[in-house]
């Protein structure tokens, strides 16, 4: 072994190692692994990052932006209104469901299709009442079939076909566009077959936190500021900082009979201001005097009672506070709604309001309280944090969700589980599902800006039918022009790209949001690294100790033995990352045996893309682990199974279609 085998070996090894660690994040390592290899001269400085102008990663972001194009124009949602059965069992419809989701990952990227249909597979749960997760995971598990039997279906395929054309075996040819379908497509069917079949039963029967699971409603409390309340003169602000002791926050404001759901932090509080606090119910006493707060209905009681002069001397004091110079400006607050019987009961009511309220139960029920969080105005939303989110480990005060989108955080679930404790402060994780309070415009756009994904149901429509068939075209023209090779395939889809921002069917300054821009540099930092594996022999040596260990010499034997190991690598760190560390080794261990590279690239396609084992395999099993309720080790009992029927059927088709 040399010095530079060992160095490379040191370096990978320890990229391996941070990948499962997951500390850092994906392209974080990548790149710190670059620059290793740079700096220990097995890259040389001039062509570090040649990674980036690579086929493969031009047509990953290419892919990308045509996917996006397809979801915002509705192309995707036509496609399941036409496919989704209206009437059906359980059984019947979420076959159609997870099929259609194979299908669309085989042309789009597999994840913006499972945010697709996640809305849709939690409509058909509560409608067949059974639990989340068994749609969910049989849907998530579907896309990622589906994405092996293209091109472009995922970036492990693209990765694989760019190696094979750097062998002398292919002649500088990758593979085509549908040279994946026949063992991609037996394997997946396979797949999709047993995940049906068994799901039933092997899929644990998790009840997650849902919206009335989270119960933010028993803990919604008005309370009036008093004339010598401290938190009079306050701005929201600083009473938030003074309720943080008692766990609390503000989420809403009334003034003037006017609801404010999602005040400026900035706002000053006046006297006579009804301040809408979240607090757990032992948390609420000390909340409320730390500010020197009065329930609301206590205090409309009083103010029922309340003398004709002592209530227009009152009027003429808030009357004079609303000149106050300094305080926070209001006029995008003026035009909310003004709330109506119910609402005044749980917001703050006016005191002329009090006698229609005084004989009613303070009890309220849970439902009566939901019409008004869910009023025209206010949505409450739950919204899973995805993979990549920006949202994702920062919490609601880093990205000041108040004074920036102007929604309130109410709950987290995590695995399951609400939490409620500390939400300003609270880390977000990937896969946590979050509970939001706000109007939908402002709900859409932090939806958009920072990678959730909204499970509340949605109609099945086109908002743009013309755009939709612009869209569809697109990316039509880029699968036709790599399919017949007309074009190579980055130049194709480069081409589909340039049709959709000539057309204008979506925004142009949206163009660049739709790319995944950490897997992009994934995938340039690790190309030249992969490259490495192979000028300084790294890859053939790891090669030969697999084939003299393990495989003994046995070509059969080294295709299965690569497929096994790439699966079980893709369980736990990025697919992306898997297939580059493992297409030199595959083409070493061709190289070795005097085989075609071909069956070993091809194992390596599909081991990459079959990762069932944990959430944090693939970026779809993580999606799900908030609104499935699943936890760490719920993946198994269907994913184990489903990996040894990947390599039982996965090993005779590869051989049968590219024979050694």
């Amino acid at each position: 072994m040399t010095l530079d085998q060992m160095i490379l070996g040191a370096v990978i090894l320890g990229a391996i190692g941070l990948f499962l660690w997951g500390r850092w994040r994906h392209d974080t390592v990548a790149l710190a692994a670059l620059i290793a290899c740079v700096v220990a001269g097995l890259v040389p400085a001039d062509g570090a990052f040649e990674g980036f102008g690579h086929p493969a990663v031009i047509t990953v972001a290419c892919v990308l932006i045509l996917s996006a194009a397809l979801q915002t124009t509705g192309a995707v949602d036509a496609m399941t209104r036409a496919v989704l059965p209206s009437k059906a069992g359980p059984f019947v419809t979420l076959t159609a469901l997870t099929a259609l989701a194979a299908f669309l990952s085989a042309f789009m990227n597999n994840v913006g299709a499972l945010a697709l249909l996640m809305p849709v597979a939690l409509q058909i749960a509560a409608r067949q009442n059974i639990s989340p997760g068994k749609a969910l995971m049989p849907l998530a598990f579907g896309s990622i079939l589906g994405g092996m039997t293209t091109l472009i279906g995922t970036p492990p395929n693209l990765l694989v076909s760019s190696f094979r054309a750097q062998t002398e075996a292919a002649g500088g040819q990758g593979f085509a566009m549908f040279d994946f379908a026949p063992v991609g497509g037996a394997v997946a069917a396979a797949g999709l077959l047993f995940i049906l079949i068994a799901s039933w039963r092997l899929v644990p029967d998790r009840k997650r936190a849902s919206v009335e699971g989270f119960e933010t409603s028993a803990y919604l409390t008005e309370a009036r500021v008093g004339e010598k309340s401290k938190a009079a003169g306050m701005t929201l602000r600083e009473a938030d900082r003074v309720l943080e002791e008692a766990d609390a926050q503000i989420v809403g404001l009334v003034r003037d009979e006017v609801r404010i759901p999602a005040p400026s932090p900035y706002r000053k509080v006046r006297a006579g201001d009804v301040l809408v606090i979240e607090s757990d119910p032992e948390g609420l006493n000390s909340a409320l005097s730390n500010l020197g707060l009065q329930l609301e209905e206590e205090v409309s009681t009083k103010v029922e009672e309340e003398p004709d002069e002592g209530k227009q001397k009152r009027e003429a004091e808030e009357a004079e506070a609303a000149k106050t110079p300094g305080d926070a400006p209001e006029t995008e607050t003026l035009a909310g709604p003004k709330p109506d019987a119910a609402a005044a009961h749980e917001i703050g009511a006016p005191a002329e309001e009090a006698k229609d309220r005084k004989g009613r139960d303070k009890a309220k029920t849970e439902d009566d309280k939901r019409k008004v969080i869910h009023s025209d105005d206010v949505l409450l939303v739950e919204m899973a944090v995805a993979p990549g989110s920006a949202f994702a480990g920062r919490s609601a005060t880093d990205i000041s969700l108040r004074s920036r989108f102007s929604i309130n955080l109410l709950a987290v679930s995590r695995a399951g589980n609400r939490s409620r404790a500390r939400l300003r402060t609270m880390k977000v994780q990937e896969g946590d599902v979050l509970l939001l309070q706000g109007s939908p415009e402002q709900l859409s756009d932090f939806a958009a800006r920072m990678g959730c994904v909204p499970l509340a149901e949605r109609s099945l429509r086109i908002p743009s039918p013309g755009k939709a068939w612009m869209a569809a075209g697109a990316m039509a023209l880029g699968i036709a022009g790599a399919a017949f090779g007309l074009l190579p395939a980055a130049v194709a889809f480069a081409a589909g790209v340039l049709a959709i921002m000539l057309l204008k069917v979506v925004p142009l300054r949206t163009i660049y949001d739709a790319v995944d821009w950490p897997v992009i540099v994934l995938l340039g930092a690790l190309i030249p690294v992969a490259g490495a594996m192979s000028t300084t022999g790294a890859a053939d040596l790891i090669a030969t100790a697999m084939l003299d260990y393990v495989a003994q010499g046995n070509a059969v034997l080294a295709v299965a033995l690569i497929l096994i190991v790439t699966m079980t690598l893709s369980d736990f760190m990025n697919n992306a990352a898997t297939a580059a560390v493992m297409c030199p080794i595959a083409i070493g261990a061709a190289t070795q045996l005097g085989a075609s590279p071909d069956p070993f690239l091809m194992a390596v396609a599909v081991g990459a893309s079959c990762a069932f084992l944990t959430p944090i395999g693939h970026q779809n099993n993580t999606l799900i682990l908030g609104p499935g309720g699943f936890k760490f080790s719920d993946y198994w009992p269907l994913g184990l199974p489903l990996e040894v029927i990947v390599v039982a059927v996965g090993v005779p088709m590869i051989l049968l279609v590219w024979p050694l």
